[in-house]
């Protein structure tokens, strides 16, 4: 059976100290469901806690606005448009270097997706 999440609705919001998440499907919504997925925003010149997803890989998609993505080592700048995969295991947060927010699709490979912080 299908799914319809509405995002006017405040149900699955996530207010965070640098910004929100919005899910928009998840174990949690559809028990049914084989993925997470959600957008977020972080506010300009916050960050994310560095975090690793154990059990799934993650899939970042830039709507708006810009950031400093950590994966591992690397640092990659991502602007409206850019995709990034995030693998399983991999330390990771996002840094916004723009004037405005950040906001991103994400999308998990787990119903269910775990954070641990770093």
């Amino acid at each position: 059976m299908a799914t319809i999440t509405d995002l006017n609705a405040e149900k699955h919001l996530l207010p965070m100290d640098w910004g929100g998440i919005q899910w928009l499907c998840g174990q949690d919504i559809d028990p049914e469901c084989e993925m997470t997925f959600g957008m977020v925003y972080i506010n300009a010149g916050e960050a994310n806690d560095r975090h690793v997803h154990p059990n799934c890989e993650e899939l970042i998609f830039v709507l708006s606005g810009e950031c400093d993505h950590t994966l591992g080592d690397e640092t990659y700048h991502l602007k409206p448009g850019m995709m990034l995969r995030i693998p399983r295991n991999v330390p990771h947060n996002a840094t916004v270097t723009s004037w405005e927010p950040c906001r991103m699709i994400i999308a998990y490979s787990a119903p269910a997706r775990q954070t641990i912080g770093e």
